[in-house]
């Protein structure tokens, strides 16, 4: 069903937005720290949004993976609402039943021993690097150095940012010590940069920020292998990739690795900000008021989170993703081959499309009039992250209108040509 179905004139490369100046709502007061399109979204359903227009788009970015469920899932929709009528924060000094709930659950399922709740991703990196640090002072001579690979990102905090391996091309980023960053896929580098001062290696199992890159399976496997023979810790950001984004709860199921910590966060509240670090074995040793957050484990975003983990571990729920994780890669390979655009990389729900040249702007613009969302990692990258409940049909529709986008972004490129010619 093409819900937006409304034809448009072919517009410039530099005029692929829609001119929003009939909207009623000002975004003047509104920071632009994130570039944003000028349409204003009021619902949304699945893996359709609506603006106030009320012209229909068909979503395959999903909040960058954050709504696994898509927008406004029945069953979070309840879990909230009963759990606002109930409790909402009793606040970090005190226990609440959902908190316990959903840590014995990801525990259990994760085959981990500890768990904490807190708001974001770049939240559980920056607790991850804490944690191992409190680590290596108890059992590796005070060793604090975190290696990571090059064009992760592991949020936006301070330490996480200087984990990541581009903080410090923006001038305002923090450049701290006590980071290192080595080639993504390079076990002879990872080797070379441990010293008696290293306590963790932290990697992506994919690097969605770089454009959707997947560790390879010698790579990950070969790092646990040097994590356990220099006595380090595995942490293992699973902030995009866990709770079903690859077609298993955790994607180093899918690998054949087991991490002493990880982080989850995005897709774990369904669209509300919820995280998680996780704990295994000896990387145990946070104490009382080692972490601490006004809002961490609150009771509303706790039910959140049980709805969501509940859903993705239901019967049949994550086969249905590996399913339609193929079908899409499938679809998105023939439109690559037609279009002459480069390699298609990914895992289950999570895809990255390189292209022949810098037009990933370009073409979001372009999907966008199509009544298509999607994302740019890189300038010459697109990023495909539905909802995990994602139907075929949806994802038949989407590739209809991708088609559409590129073939918008030709014509325009080509008229660019035509003028600089003439």
């Amino acid at each position: 069903m093409n819900l937006f179905n409304m034809r448009r004139p072919v517009p410039s490369l530099d005029d692929l937005i829609e001119d929003a100046s009939h909207h009623d709502l000002s975004s003047d007061c509104l920071m632009p720290t994130v570039a944003r399109p000028a349409q204003v979204f009021v619902r949304g359903q699945g893996s359709w949004l609506w603006d106030s227009d009320d012209r229909a788009y068909l979503d395959f970015s999903q909040g960058n993976a954050a709504n696994s469920l898509g927008h406004s899932p029945q069953v979070l929709i309840k879990a909230l609402a009963d759990q606002t009528q109930a409790l909402i924060n009793p606040g970090i000094g005190l226990h609440n039943r959902a908190q316990l709930n959903l840590v014995d659950r990801l525990c259990h399922r994760t085959g981990s021993d500890q768990a904490y709740l807190l708001n974001s991703g770049a939240e559980a990196c920056e607790a991850a690097i804490k944690l191992a640090r409190k680590w290596g002072q108890l059992h590796r001579g005070g060793a604090y150095r975190i290696i990571s690979a090059s064009s992760g990102c592991h949020g936006r905090s301070f330490a996480a940012m200087a984990a990541s391996s581009n903080a410090g091309e923006n001038r305002f980023e923090p450049q701290l010590p006590g980071f290192s960053h080595v080639p993504f896929n390079d076990l002879p580098a990872l080797h070379a940069a441990v010293d008696a001062q290293t306590v963790a290696i932290m990697l992506e199992p994919i690097q969605s920020g770089a454009g959707v890159i997947p560790a390879t399976e010698h790579y990950l496997k070969g790092v646990e292998r040097l994590c356990r023979e220099l006595g380090i810790l595995l942490i293992l950001d699973e902030v995009q990739t866990g709770l079903g984004r690859c077609g298993a709860l955790l994607a180093e199921q899918q690998y054949g690795v087991r991490a002493d910590i990880l982080t989850l966060g995005k897709g774990l509240g369904g669209g509300v900000p919820l995280a998680a670090l996780l704990a295994r074995g000896k990387a145990c040793c946070f104490a009382a008021g080692e972490l601490e957050g006004t809002h961490h484990g609150n009771a509303l975003m706790a039910s959140a989170g049980l709805a969501v983990l509940d859903t993705v571990l239901g019967h049949g729920f994550l086969e249905q993703v590996r399913g339609s994780g193929c079908y899409l890669g499938e679809g998105l390979a023939r439109l690559a081959y037609r279009y002459d655009h480069g390699q298609l990389r990914g895992h289950g729900l999570i895809w990255g499309l390189t292209l022949s040249d810098d037009s990933a702007d370009a073409v979001v613009k372009a999907a966008l009039h199509e009544g298509l969302i999607l994302n740019a990692p890189q300038p010459n990258c697109l990023r495909f992250t539905p909802a995990l409940t994602v139907s075929k049909s949806n994802i038949d529709e989407m590739l209809l209108r991708l088609a559409r986008a590129f073939s918008r972004v030709r014509t325009a490129q080509l008229q660019c040509r035509k003028g600089i010619v003439v």
